[in-house]
């Protein structure tokens, strides 16, 4: 294993049973994203990309094969194994925002660190710290309902970056948003690799994934194409 490796998948599948059918949803996967990598992971409804997004955030367990997580082996965990490494190495952004609607801004982005056991004094204050990073530190108090769309995903970025985790894992970031709006997003995702995250991308639009500095094209459940590629500057 390399020794700047986050992820390394050698040989994933999963499979599903659908009544008497089995549907091979991942057939053989195997690859290597190195600590600071950029990647969007792309492909057609079917191709897969889904159950591998929940393969690498600890979602799902494989059918077959080995997944490495931050040298950690994660494939054979419980599901209660899986969610303390879920909110340890992961941070998680989706295309709804999942944000609970009577909390703030403020105690959304904390409840990350409260699972992770970390004193209130220094939750607020980390909470406060990411928020400012994403340009809302006028908007802590206010609930997901009083905010755009654009700062509710700002919201939903600074919750993931919180526990400062080995990945941010986003899932179609900007299928909620405007096209302005969605460029901001796409910009900040490009600061966020700037100041060392790896950032993995699941989408299936081509103007997002123009972003990152790798494509892994996925179709019937395995690796069509894997390709760096330079990518877009931010705006």
């Amino acid at each position: 294993m390399n020794e700047n490796s986050v992820i390394l998948c050698r040989n994933l599948a999963r499979h599903y049973q659908v009544g008497t059918q089995t549907v091979q949803a991942l057939r053989s996967v195997s690859l290597t994203i190195s600590r600071g990598e950029y990647v969007a992971i792309m492909g057609p409804s079917g191709s897969g990309k889904s159950t591998l997004m929940n393969l690498i955030g600890c979602l799902d367990t494989p059918t077959a094969g080995d997944y490495i997580l931050n040298k950690i082996e994660v494939s054979k965990m419980t599901d209660d194994e899986l969610a303390e490494i879920r909110n340890k190495e992961i941070g998680f952004v989706f295309q709804t925002f999942n944000l609970l609607p009577r909390y703030s801004a403020l105690e959304n982005v904390m409840l990350p660190m409260i699972y992770a056991g970390v004193d209130k004094k220094s939750r607020e204050q980390r909470a406060l710290e990411v928020l400012a990073s994403v340009d809302l530190s006028d908007r802590v108090k206010h609930r997901p309902n009083e905010l755009s769309g654009g700062q509710r995903q700002r919201v939903a970025i600074a919750r993931a970056l919180v526990n400062r985790p080995s990945i941010i894992l986003a899932d179609e970031p900007t299928g909620n948003l405007d096209s302005k709006t969605s460029v901001d997003i796409m910009n900040l995702f490009g600061q966020i690799h700037t100041a060392g995250n790896t950032v993995i991308i699941v989408t299936h639009e081509e103007d997002v994934a123009k972003y990152a500095y790798r494509i892994i094209r996925l179709r019937d459940g395995m690796i069509e194409h894997d390709h760096l590629q330079t990518a877009k500057s931010s705006l």
